[in-house]
Order: structure tokens, then sequence, then C-alpha cells
């Protein structure tokens, strides 16, 4: 990506429980909450969140503890997570948005849309570790091991950084300057690499028990997954069509986990059409 986009207005907003969210809000119309992964945060969905302002309000937020939120007191496993996210749509007097979770955030909405079903409209997963039992690259099997995720996440921080950036993307693409300065801010941050190692063990640890709740999902849901996805393959957006009764499946051609960058415009059409229709 050669061209330059502005980075979402943010601000940060005092909860009722004393915490700080950084949170970007765009547009009118019916509301869409988007859910990033790591080590990236709200931002990246710089490119796709004004393509979609048109027609809908768009919410975006850091995770608490991650990004430039502040963190919350407790665990980090998909459950708890969903858990926090209603709170946040308390906060925000949203009612019943749909919901868009990439990488990390897949399952926590997953979850969500399971245990809280009058609380989403639709959902939309895209590009994440959903099934422990399938394959993955050889740096998710690693960071999967709690010790090495731990030491990794410590000790090499631009080592895994750099490594997202060569493999979210595609081949010779490149995130701007201003964008890679805002993720890599806050993934530099120690406490911020504290919660993500927390987070990853609270879903390793709790993986094996998703599957059932994917079952119980009866909201309209898209399965949206890119072609060249290096980390989590194809095969997993596959299985959790299959899983989901009555989802839609979608392949992005080309695309790669970064996707809602490198492919904006066609990501949030995908995503704007199967609103619309369902």
């Amino acid at each position: 990506m050669t061209d330059n986009v502005s980075l979402l207005a943010t601000n940060r907003i005092l909860l009722s429980n004393g915490k700080q969210l950084r949170i970007s809000r765009l547009g009118h119309g019916p509301p869409i909450v988007l859910l990033h992964g790591y080590p990236e945060n709200l931002q990246v969905w710089s490119r796709m969140a004004p393509l979609l302002a048109d027609r809908f309000e768009v919410i975006a937020f850091d995770w608490p503890g991650m990004g430039y939120s502040d963190e919350w007191p407790g665990g980090a496993t998909p459950h708890l997570l969903a858990k926090r996210l209603l709170t946040i749509l308390d906060e925000l007097k949203l009612q019943r948005p749909t919901i868009v979770g990439l990488d990390m955030g897949g399952q926590p909405a997953l979850v969500f849309a399971s245990i809280y079903p009058d609380r989403v409209r639709q959902l939309v997963v895209m590009n994440s570790l959903v099934f422990g039992d399938e394959k993955t690259s050889w740096e998710i099997r690693l960071l999967r091991m709690f010790g090495f995720n731990r030491f990794a996440l410590r000790t090499l921080p631009r080592l895994i950084f750099r490594r997202a950036e060569r493999t979210f993307l595609r081949r010779g693409e490149q995130i701007d300057e201003q964008l890679r300065d805002d993720f890599w801010a806050a993934f530099s941050s120690s406490s911020v690499r504290r919660f993500i190692s927390k987070m990853c063990a609270g879903y390793q640890g709790t993986l094996n028990l998703l599957p059932g709740v994917y079952e119980r999902i009866r909201c309209p849901t898209l399965v949206l997954w890119a072609e060249r996805e290096q980390h989590f393959p194809v095969v997993q957006a596959m299985r959790l069509h299959c899983t989901i009764p009555g989802s839609t499946l979608a392949i992005v051609p080309g695309g790669t986990h970064w996707m809602p960058l490198s492919q904006a415009p066609l990501v949030a059409e995908s995503i704007a059409t199967f609103v619309a229709f369902k």
C-alpha cells in the first residue's frame, strides 16, 4: 500500500468503572462495532471504516488492556472479553449492533453472539483461530505455547511486529508510517504485551470449548475469510461455516490477514451487502 490514509479520529472516554477507553465513532445509520486483534489496535479499520460510514454508524475501540485503553482487572478469556463487550455496548447505549471480529476479536464476537443473542443483529468473523485442532502457521503453533509466548512477547516485540507486517499483508505491501507508528507505540508498551500474553493463555486454555459455543449461534452470520490467510487457513472458515447454522461463507480473492487495510473496498462492500441483505 503506497497511498497514505488518515487515521481514524479518536477520543478517550471515561467509563463508569473508572477506566478510559479509546474509541472512534463515525457515520450515521444502523450501528456496526469493529473488534480488532493484535499486534494492531482500532486503527486497523482506518481504511475500511470510512467506506461504511455513509450507510452505517461505525464504532471501533481498543480492547481494554490493548492499544491505548486502560486494562480492566481479571482474566482475558473469550468469555470474559465478551462480557466486557457487553459492558461497553451498554455504556455506549448500543442495543443491537452488527458485530465484526478480526483475529483475536473473532472469538469474543462469536461467544457474544452465542450467549447474548438479543444484543447482536448480525455477526461477521474474519481470519481468526477458531478451531485449535486445525492447521495453523508455524508462528501460531509457537505462540500457542505459553512459555514461548510469554518469552517472545517480553523480549522480542519488534521481531513479532515485523513478522506480522510481513505475513499479514500481500507480498510487497507495507502499511504507511503514521499507521505503523500508532500500532507500534501501543504494542511496544510492556503493559500491553503482558496483557496480550495473558489473553493468549486465556484463549488457548478455552479454545477446545468454543465449537460448542458456535453451534448455538442463531443470528445471521458471515464468515468472511482471506483466500491467502497464512496463519488461520481457509479450512478454519469452512469448518466454522459448517458449524454455525445458516451462516454464509465468503472468501476474499487474494486476501491476506490484514485485508481490512489492503483490500478495504472489497471487504467493506462484502460487509455492507451482507448487513443490508440480512
